[in-house]
């Protein structure tokens, strides 16, 4: 998830999915250029299950990405 979205930022946009009982099982991944401290929390607390700055290491990225398709979906809310 993109957290500089134009129309809807991607806070709010992953807060969306998490809430909908049809996508809340999607994991999220917050990618973004700021990297200042607080972003990652903040992202996490929207609903985001991890966290990558820009420049994406794609195979770090990718590993993050597997992990999270080898978890089991979180229990229905």
């Amino acid at each position: 998830m993109d957290l500089g979205l134009p129309v809807m930022d991607g806070w709010e946009a992953t807060q969306r999915i998490k809430a909908a009982p049809a996508t809340r099982h999607i994991p999220v991944i917050a990618l973004t250029a700021h990297a200042m401290v607080g972003e990652e929390e903040r992202a996490r607390l929207a609903g985001c299950n991890d966290f990558e700055t820009k420049p994406v290491d794609l195979p770090r990225l990718l590993t993050k990405v597997e992990a999270l398709l080898r978890s089991p979906p979180p229990p229905p809310a």
